[in-house]
């Protein structure tokens, strides 16, 4: 959602198609009547994870509560995977649609033009919680951003075929539902994603108020309105501001006013005020009231759409209470580093390298704020994921069963798979003493060699083979898809006696992310030229 026209939270008409001229992510005409409803979906989980004795009160709301599809791809990545010690992160893509249906949404969205028209996916937002809940991310995608859509199946069979170029991200949800975003998200990223939350925005005013005010910060008076009318019209004088109703949601529309003009900066916007909703909903002693909360929830509930895994209180509620244990100071809110698309000099592109260092990290469970598993690791244990001390020592290598697997080939490996692979790595294994590896011929492909086991007690026997081969920690993984430890040889380690290792993983999200600290409250609005009174 975006800047809409007249006067206070209703919004004015953005000017025409292509002209704002400001830099990447400033959206075109009729994209740039969207106003960004992502925070509902904060608000609910918080709100939930709250709750604690007052969790009777949310269970007939189930009702209330409506489902769509996770993944309408192809690729599916089979969730999270739990880690060396039977620890699993989580990842939950946030949507915010720009669906113009009812009355609520109409009167706060603007854009009479795309009333009941069909819905693009404005906000995207991926949280990732660490495998040991010590620390949270969140990494934004800008709206403008181009990728190659993959093939989407609604559930009752209408097929969207792959794009044969590049387009809009937020054009993911026309295509099925949010079940497409969620592919492509899994496409450009490789980061299996568990869950999403599409949210809309009627319940962000009420709630809002309900909890007294967020407080937000400007580096000079701002007036978010161009010499055309354009813009989200929040006015604040410079310094601290306690923003409620619809002033929160100008906050939360305004491109014109902030940093350069473009949807880049109104995410930074977004980000403080994510983080400091997340304080006021930990310290502000209203939400004890049982019947606020229930009013609350009842709000955040009816404006959100989830996956099957997620619609029953009862799920919600855990899943709250998962957040809830990660301290605010190790909460990291970046935006997807980014470059101005050579194609479209109004749209943006993925940054090379740097977006994939970002996508690394949240793939190998790595905090983004450089402090390890831990709040007390030192720095040297930063560059890993979290990994706890292992309970079960590991067997002598002669007495640890491996089965190993060839997984080298598959449909999307041309040369197809290397014959005889699991039985010459067995042999490898064999003259590194253990002696009981044997080949197993069940079929599978991996891009990357990985060690599965099934219980516990094997993991260290599974971090044995690990380093005897050079594979780092977080390619042993807990799967209840084998019976004890087994390699599953991929497709990058086709030949040779040894596998090469990967280049280390950054530890720390490169600062082209801008990444922002939860505990961050001193956090301020640079104001664009021309929107200060």
């Amino acid at each position: 959602m975006a800047d809409g026209g007249g006067s206070g939270a209703s919004g004015a008409i953005p000017g025409p198609r292509g002209s704002r001229g400001r830099g990447p992510g400033g959206p075109p005409a009729r994209r740039g009547r969207r106003v960004l409803r992502w925070v509902s979906s904060v608000l609910a989980l918080l709100i939930l994870g709250t709750a604690g004795a007052g969790y009777l009160y949310y269970r007939h709301l189930n009702g209330s509560i409506q489902t769509d599809a996770l993944n309408l791809g192809d690729t599916k990545l089979g969730g999270s995977k739990p880690n060396a010690f039977g620890q699993t992160p989580l990842n939950i893509l946030l949507i915010g649609s720009d669906a113009r249906d009812g009355d609520e949404n109409k009167s706060l969205g603007g854009g009479r033009d795309t009333f009941d028209g069909p819905p693009l996916a404005d906000v995207q937002m991926l949280l990732h919680l660490s495998a040991d809940r010590s620390n949270m991310s969140v990494v934004s995608m800008p709206r403008d951003t181009l990728l190659k859509m993959p093939k989407c199946t609604e559930p009752g069979g209408k097929v969207h075929q792959a794009s044969k170029g590049l387009v809009q991200t937020n054009e993911s949800l026309q295509r099925g539902g949010p079940g497409c975003t969620v592919a492509a998200w899994q496409e450009l990223t490789k980061i299996p994603i568990d869950h999403f939350m599409m949210i809309d925005f009627k319940g962000v005013v009420s709630m809002a108020d309900a909890i007294g005010g967020v407080p937000v910060c400007v580096e000079q008076n701002v007036h978010s309105r161009t010499r055309e009318g354009h813009g989200s019209g929040l006015k604040l004088p410079k310094g601290d501001n306690v923003i409620q109703g619809e002033v929160a949601l100008q906050w939360l529309r305004t491109r014109y006013g902030f940093e350069d003009g473009t949807d880049i900066g109104r995410t930074r916007a977004q980000h403080m005020y994510m983080n400091s909703l997340a304080r006021e909903f930990r310290k502000n002693a209203k939400l004890s009231n049982p019947v606020k909360l229930n009013s609350l929830a009842q709000a955040a509930i009816k404006a959100m759409v989830v996956d099957p895994g997620l619609n029953k209180i009862d799920k919600l509620y855990d899943l709250s209470m998962e957040l809830k244990k990660v301290p605010t100071g190790r909460i990291t809110m970046t935006t997807m580093p980014w470059i101005q698309s050579p194609r479209d000099g109004n749209r943006v592109e993925p940054k090379p390298g740097e977006a994939e260092e970002l996508f690394r990290m949240v793939r190998e469970d790595i905090a983004l704020d450089g402090q390890g598993g831990t709040p007390a690791a030192t720095p040297a244990a930063s560059a890993a994921p979290s990994t706890p001390p292992v309970t079960d020592p590991a067997a002598a290598p002669g007495k640890i069963p491996v089965m190993v697997r060839n997984a080298t080939g598959g449909k999307s490996t041309p040369e197809g798979k290397v014959k005889l692979r699991a039985s010459e790595v067995a042999t490898l294994l064999a003259g590194k003493g253990f002696t009981r590896a044997m080949a197993d011929n069940q079929p599978a492909a991996e891009d990357t060699t990985v060690i599965r086991y099934a219980g516990l007690d094997q993991a260290g026997d599974a971090l044995a083979v690990a380093t005897a081969i050079g594979l780092p920690p977080a390619a042993v993984q807990r799967s209840t898809d084998v019976s004890g430890v087994t390699l599953f040889v991929g497709k990058d380690w086709r030949s040779g006696a040894a596998i090469t290792p990967p280049a280390p993983a950054p530890t720390k999200a490169p600062d082209s992310a801008r990444p922002l600290n939860g505990d961050d409250d001193k956090a301020c609005m640079r104001i664009q030229e021309g929107f200060t009174w």
